[in-house]
């Protein structure tokens, strides 16, 4: 009975893997097929939640490959190609649900005005959009929405979630160590709600996103940003509201778009679709390579099966990520890089040696460095290679500080009845001991160790940026800068984007400025069936429970904060809505 119960689980995992095999064979056959652009064609811009900077994992099924996000590259490249092809006639831009930061959407809509200057018509349709949506839709030359929907544009919203009561009630105690008066990482676990300093950095962050915002739509719907304010009090709009307020053109649906285009575009034939997903596909770029180095993520140790299973906004393990930075150096191919931080910070020791490795990297090809959403604390530890830096103006960086969390869990188990009894040889034998608060001696040492590894950022910092210690240490003590502060601040040296680095580092390699570029993105894109080959059991289950945990609580701290140690992270976990 037990050989034939085995027989059938046996042949059970045969089916499954031998279904698995001929499903990526068939995946791989329309992975392979070359698409085309028809003539006299519409670009879809369908953007939905996250908008990465690494490439997601490739899976080669039809629907699989349908709703992957294109990067902030393939959108790069896909508007840069479009504005030149004669194929392409306008664009429809449909954002929903959008999740990207707000120096993505600022890249994104710059490109979009970039597409503009080539003559085409941008016409959007939005889909009960909220400021994210709006925000990118306003460049368009007509906004269109449905007559019974609504504009959720109403201002924005900044909070952020404290655990000490609930600790407290569970007996569960977080001793935070931290240099810099603005490093309120571990607050969260210690307070109630938020202290000055962390109030006081908010709400100039909250700033700088809210007069941009104002600004930019008001230049694109010709009102001033005052004007906008005004609006902005008087939100949320019902359709009818929005076009009679000018926030948008006209009330229709989707199919009318289309019939408007056309009249537009003075074209006889009717208009054909093709999506961002296809076009890139179908006109990666071509021209002159130069790599966009992508760090995305919280920075931690280890080798690349250690970023967890996503592929996209996972973790940059010191020793995943120093293999695709050689991988880079060795690529004769490659005239140029673009390093493309994207990233809150985490473990130090990780952080420094990444910067290590990018250094080695500065020194054998030309480079730049271009921030995105993040490029705090280690974000912005390692772009701090000597070379150029560019960030948006609501770029989150700075962050000049370091931390330690160690958790002390001897409440939550005298509640549990759980008793634990220690030999130990050596003083400080149970520094690591999350059962017992930490002795005065240990409280000392990681002070020691957390004050070393500030001292070592801000000489870093000073070298990299051309200033002395003095100048570094009064710009860090953890304050978080947005990017327009920070090159007020001389912490970043240009406001842009990829157009930015591109032009820095065709300079630096010697290439003409009007050269075509070809951005190459890594790490590359992995397959499905490499992430399941390299991911193991343990480390697929952890991510599983992590996600689990994150959808019933989504204002947890990030996964390197809750781990503890000694950290050069962002502060707070930012959500601006």
């Amino acid at each position: 009975m037990a050989k034939f119960f085995l027989g059938v689980i046996l042949g059970i995992v045969i089916a499954v893997f031998g279904s698995i095999i001929v499903l990526f064979a068939i995946g791989r056959i329309f992975a392979n097929k070359q698409p085309t652009v028809a003539g006299n064609s519409v670009l879809i811009l369908d953007l939905q939640g996250e908008i990465p900077e690494a490439a997601p994992v490739d899976i080669p099924f039809p629907l699989g490959r349908a709703s992957a996000p294109p990067t902030v590259r393939d959108l790069w490249t896909s508007l840069k190609e479009a504005a030149k092809d004669q194929r392409v006639k306008a664009i429809v831009l449909e954002p929903r649900g959008i999740g990207a930061g707000w120096a993505k959407l600022q890249e994104v809509r710059h490109e979009l005005v970039e597409f503009k200057k080539s003559g085409k018509p941008v016409y959007a349709y939005l889909q009960s959009p909220g400021s994210r949506e709006y925000y990118l839709a306003s460049v368009a030359d007509k906004i269109y929405v449905s007559p019974d929907d609504m504009v959720d544009v109403k201002g924005f919203l900044l909070e952020e979630m404290y655990f000490k009561n609930s600790l407290d009630k569970l007996g569960v105690q977080v001793e935070v160590d931290h240099i810099g008066k603005f490093k309120d990482a571990g607050d969260p676990f210690t307070k109630s709600n938020m202290s000055p300093e962390t109030r006081e950095v908010l709400n100039q962050v909250l700033d700088q996103i809210y007069n941009d915002f104002c600004s930019s739509i008001g230049q694109s719907r010709h009102m001033t940003a005052d004007q906008v304010k005004a609006l902005i009090d008087a939100g949320p709009f019902l359709g009818t509201q929005a076009k009679a307020n000018g926030l948008i053109d006209e009330l229709s649906y989707e199919d009318q778009i289309f019939g408007d285009l056309k009249k537009r575009t003075g074209g006889d034939k009717d208009l054909a679709k093709v999506s961002i997903r296809t076009y890139f596909k179908a006109k990666p770029g071509s021209g002159d390579r130069i790599a966009v180095l992508v760090g995305e993520g919280d920075i931690v140790r280890g080798d690349a099966q250690d970023e967890g299973f996503g592929g996209s906004g996972g973790n940059i393990s010191s020793g995943g990520f120093a293999k695709v930075i050689r991988q880079v150096r060795n690529d004769s191919s490659i005239k140029g890089v673009i390093v493309r931080v994207d990233s809150p910070g985490g473990d130090s020791v990780a952080s420094d040696e990444i910067l290590h490795e990018l250094k080695m990297l500065s020194a054998a090809k030309p480079m730049a460095i271009s921030m995105s959403d993040y490029a705090a604390s280690g974000g912005y530890f390692i772009s701090m290679t000597g070379d150029p830096i560019v960030s948006y103006p609501d770029t989150l960086t700075g962050s000049i500080g370091v931390l330690y969390i160690r958790p002390n869990l001897h409440g939550l188990f005298d509640k549990l009845g759980i008793q634990e009894d220690q030999i130990s040889r050596g003083k400080l034998a149970n520094l690591d001991d999350t059962t017992q608060p930490l002795s005065d001696a240990g409280r000392q040492k990681l002070h020691d160790s957390i004050e070393a590894t500030y001292k070592s950022f801000v000489g870093k910092v000073a070298v990299a940026r051309k200033k002395n210690f003095g100048q570094i240490d009064a710009l860090g003590q953890g304050h978080v800068w947005m990017g327009a502060q920070a090159k007020d601040n001389g912490l970043v040296d240009q406001l842009g984007g990829l157009d930015e680095a591109v032009e820095i580092v065709r300079k630096k390699a010697g290439l003409s400025a009007g050269g075509e570029t070809n951005l190459v993105l890594y790490p590359a894109r992995r397959s499905l069936l490499e992430m399941l080959s390299n991911a193991t059991p343990e480390a697929l289950e952890e991510a599983a429970t992590e996600r689990k945990i994150r959808a019933a609580v989504p204002g947890l701290p990030s996964q390197q904060v809750l781990k503890g140690g000694v950290m050069q992270i962002l502060p707070f976990s930012l959500n601006v809505r």
